[in-house]
């Protein structure tokens, strides 16, 4: 894992702890989130993206067009930024929002899929998308075939994603241990479980890495799939609204403060995640990009820390308006995982 820093040189695909510190998400290349995702000026951002070191794309199928777009704008971009310049990931496994192919036929196919609509003829790295949502012998299953994936050169490394860490945390320790045909695994994507409000993965993460022998522990939702600012929260998102209503007062209390919530949570996070893994990032536009970069180099500038009145806002925001509320989380996936 590389800080940001420059570009337009080869990186070493094979290396998945050369990604860079940040990484430009896909999950936003849909209408969960954009009501019209190829209005996103996505050249614009990869070009800005890649000329100040976030060498690195996450998308899936899961989310809408992501991938198209992103291969449409790649493509554009290839006399700028050949693909030896950059990473890409993304997921196979999760179709819809309560759709879901495992099986090794599946996963070939969907990896093949995802090469041709992002141009290329390899993929950096490949997580199972969201492994809570289906048995445990399909998800083993799902990893043989991308081990298997690995082995003939058509996937660099592979992973897990998901929302429950201690369940992540479980899959990729057998993994390890227990099923020789598929081994450690490279990678593994946890998303709102390090932020302003869930400190979760943080709690896990020696432990996590040591045990699971994985080479890297990457960051999502780092606003907590829009929880974690001023604006309005997504209606889809899943957590009470007791949590709903303490975001916004915790947004109000950061306006009172001339800080916008949403800065103040990803210079939180980064703090947090500097040095230990990637931290995805999902804007929508050219100025949430630039923004997010700067709060980036705000947090690198200061040795990683926050600073004293950032520290102060988040210690108040935690301890008194989130309070019991702190690592609060919702269900995801099925209710009763074989073990």
């Amino acid at each position: 894992m590389l800080p940001i820093g420059p570009c337009k040189v080869p990186v070493d695909h094979g290396d998945i702890t050369k990604l860079p510190e940040l990484i430009l998400g896909g999950a936003v290349l849909n209408t969960q989130y954009n009501d019209d995702p190829e209005a996103i000026p996505l050249v614009e951002m990869l070009r800005y993206a890649f000329s100040h070191g976030i060498t690195a794309i996450d998308t899936s199928p899961y989310y809408g067009p992501s991938e198209i777009l992103y291969g449409n704008a790649l493509s554009n971009l290839e006399k700028e930024f050949n693909r030896e310049t950059y990473f890409i990931c993304t997921k196979v496994g999760r179709i819809g929002l309560e759709e879901f192919d495992y099986s090794r036929e599946h996963v070939r196919f969907s990896v093949m899929r995802s090469c041709e609509r992002l141009k290329t003829s390899y993929l950096d790295l490949v997580y199972l998308h969201d492994i809570e949502f289906v048995p445990l012998q399909q998800s083993l299953e799902a990893l043989k075939e991308l081990k298997k994936l690995k082995d003939e050169g058509i996937i660099k490394n592979f992973g897990l994603s998901g929302y429950p860490v201690d369940y992540l945390k479980h899959v990729s320790c057998r993994c390890a241990h227990d099923e020789p045909e598929i081994g450690p695994l490279d990678a593994a994507l946890s998303y709102c479980n390090l932020n302003l409000q869930n400190v979760t993965l943080e709690d896990h993460y020696l432990e996590w890495k040591e045990k699971s022998q994985l080479k890297m522990i990457n960051n999502g939702s780092i606003l907590s799939m829009s929880l974690l600012r001023s604006q309005k929260t997504r209606g889809f998102h899943p957590c009470s609204q007791e949590l709903r209503q303490l975001a916004d007062i915790a947004a109000a209390y950061c306006q009172e403060n001339g800080v916008e919530l949403a800065d103040l949570a990803t210079r939180y996070a980064i703090s947090k995640w500097r040095r230990k893994g990637s931290t995805v990032l999902g804007v929508s536009d050219l100025q949430e990009l630039k923004k997010a970069l700067q709060n980036y180099w705000i947090v690198e500038n200061n040795g990683g820390l926050l600073d004293d009145k950032d520290t102060a806002l988040v210690n108040h925001i935690q301890s008194k308006i989130f309070g019991s509320h702190m690592n609060e989380t919702w269900a995801s996936g099925i209710e009763h995982h074989e073990k």
